[in-house]
């Protein structure tokens, strides 16, 4: 399905040098980020007090976190748990205030506003827990990109590989770097947005990755250059459908899904728009610097005895 074709390709590689620079350039600065900032951990990583209270009726979970938030907490994370009259609280931990302290006062200002509000539970996540999620994070990450890697190099050539990986960490070290320059609250969900991120960006590079192959089958007289920006063009539309598409309902979480998903889809807007830039850009530029050539994708078989050895199409498979 196409809206449009574009008839004469677009110079997309005349252009990468320059691109990629811009990339490096901001690839830097989310690094500088990282290490100057720091990424702005929510209770799931820190540690603090998580409170579990059920109301008679459906309360109104935005009241719920202003009046939390009044209270002198910051980043409270206030979200329905269960059913809509069970409500989930997370209380960062405070420097000599007590678990029992913290769930003491927010249930007092909660009775204030309802008094059948009952407290069900009251926990405290420890640092550690913090630190064991960070390290499963991490580890899932590396998996992720261990297993994209193998899967591109079984599938295709290991240049595609290196190029893929390259381009999709470029996407997830600027998303991070987001995060860390705004002090934007990075939570499991935003954690759960990177690793989706990881898969989209990666399917834009196979489909770019599965045209060029195509053309390097289709057109043998064409050079790599020409190629590449062939496969990029012809599959505009394309990029255009699935990604329009997808934003379109990130775009509807971001707007209206209120304060608990609104990272997670901030998230998912960064990445989606980076992994666009990076396919295009930077796979797909690293991918032609690295020397893919139509022999990395079709084997060639020994001439045989009775065939002419000058003629193109001898010995050739496709």
């Amino acid at each position: 399905m196409e809206f449009f074709k574009i008839r004469k390709d677009i110079p997309f590689m005349r252009h990468a040098l320059i691109f990629n620079v811009i990339s490096f350039v901001t690839f830097a600065l989310a690094v500088f980020f990282l290490f100057s900032r720091g990424l702005h951990l929510s209770v799931e990583f820190t540690g603090g007090t998580v409170m579990e209270v059920a109301y008679q009726q459906a309360p109104d979970v935005e009241k719920l976190r202003t009046t939390v938030s009044g209270l002198g907490f910051t980043d409270v994370q206030v979200q329905n748990f269960g059913t809509s009259r069970d409500v989930m609280i997370r209380l960062p931990a405070q420097k000599g205030v007590s678990t029992a302290q913290q769930s003491d006062k927010v249930i007092t200002a909660l009775k204030a506003i309802d008094p059948q509000v009952v407290l069900k539970r009251t926990e405290f996540v420890g640092p550690q827990v913090g630190e064991e999620l960070a390290h499963d994070g991490l580890k899932a990450l590396g998996m992720v990109v261990l297993g994209i890697m193998v899967y591109l190099a079984f599938r295709f050539e290991w240049k595609y590989a290196v190029a893929a990986i390259i381009a999709n960490l470029h996407d997830v070290i600027i998303i991070l770097g987001f995060f860390a320059f705004f002090q934007w609250e990075f939570s499991l969900s935003v954690l759960a947005a990177v690793l989706a991120v990881l898969g989209y960006s990666v399917n834009e590079s196979v489909v770019i990755f599965d045209r060029i192959r195509e053309n390097f089958r289709r057109y043998r007289k064409m050079g790599t250059t020409a190629i590449i920006d062939n496969a990029i063009t012809s599959t505009i539309s394309r990029t255009i459908i699935t990604h329009g598409s997808t934003q379109i309902m990130v775009l509807s979480m971001l707007l209206f899904g209120g304060p608990t998903l609104f990272y997670f889809a901030l998230a998912l807007t960064i990445g989606i728009l980076f992994g666009i830039y990076s396919s295009v850009f930077v796979a797909a530029a690293i991918a032609m610097w690295l020397g893919i050539k139509r022999e990395d994708l079709i084997k060639t078989s020994v001439v045989k005895k009775d065939e002419d050895p000058n003629d193109p199409n001898a010995g050739a498979t496709v």
